[in-house]
């Protein structure tokens, strides 16, 4: 498989602290790759940076084979690259449906004087996205709760709702941060089905930060260890998982 994105010696420092120091991985085009460490390993800056929500300090950043480094996120989105959040950011105050509406680029009714002299066009393309929506919902099974205020979903169907948010933008590659991290176990079950056979379907390449050890083993083919700021190996998961230095890096000096 080709490589869809590569960080190579990537650093992110805050005053005299880094929190990235010198990650270098790739990503394999069609892969899901998971981004594992202990709290602290910098996995979460990575993610930050690669998205464009950090500017980082040094190295280089590549996507599809053009480099993003320092991109802001908007310009980042645009090239196919999309994220969810640990803790989702969902418009409150919206619908379920609004809140998927929202994301497609360049939406006629978002220029004030197409609205006023070919309102027509605005209604189709709208009509069009909301079908788009409807459909992506469905997919999520959430399509039940689409004139829902987003804010009054559980946090499981906000884990959701994150993932539908991110296919309507139609992305390459999507970075899933802690996907079951307060949701049960039968919706992070749904969430690991739909990220495999969105991967398997769509060609979508995921890179996924987890803890839950076991959720990683079953859901990726290649894992990337962090920790210190720093890559400490990579491979298929079971190589990694038993490596004596992943796991002192999990539980300690019993390991020593």
């Amino acid at each position: 498989m080709s490589t869809l994105l590569e960080v190579s010696g990537l650093v992110k420092r805050f005053g005299g602290h880094h929190a990235v120091d010198g990650a270098t991985f790739a990503v394999a085009e069609g892969s899901i790759t998971g981004l594992i460490g202990p709290n602290g390993a910098g996995k979460t800056t990575c993610f930050n940076c690669i998205a464009g929500s950090l500017s980082p300090d040094d190295g280089r950043i590549s996507f599809a084979g053009e480099e993003i480094t320092g991109l802001p996120p908007n310009a980042i989105f645009r090239r196919g690259l999309t994220r969810t959040f640990q803790i989702p950011q969902e418009f409150a105050a919206m619908s379920v449906l609004e809140n998927l509406m929202l994301v497609p680029l360049g939406q006629a009714g978002e220029n004030l004087w197409e609205s006023w002299l070919r309102p027509r066009r605005v209604a189709v393309q709208e009509r069009e996205i909301a079908e788009r929506a409807r459909a992506t919902l469905a997919l999520v099974e959430l399509d039940g709760q689409a004139q829902q205020y987003a804010g009054n979903l559980s946090g499981g169907q906000r884990k959701l709702l994150e993932l539908a948010r991110a296919l309507m933008s139609e992305p390459r590659l999507i970075l899933v941060d802690e996907p079951s991290a307060g949701v049960n176990p039968t919706l992070t079950l749904r969430l690991l089905e739909l990220i495999r056979s969105l991967c398997e379907s769509r060609d979508i390449t995921f890179l996924v930060i987890a803890h839950d050890m076991d959720l990683i083993a079953r859901l990726c083919e290649s894992l990337v260890v962090m920790t210190g700021g720093r890559v400490l190996t990579e491979g298929d998961p079971r190589s990694v998982l038993e490596d004596r230095r992943v796991q002192e890096a999990y539980l300690g000096s019993q390991y020593r």
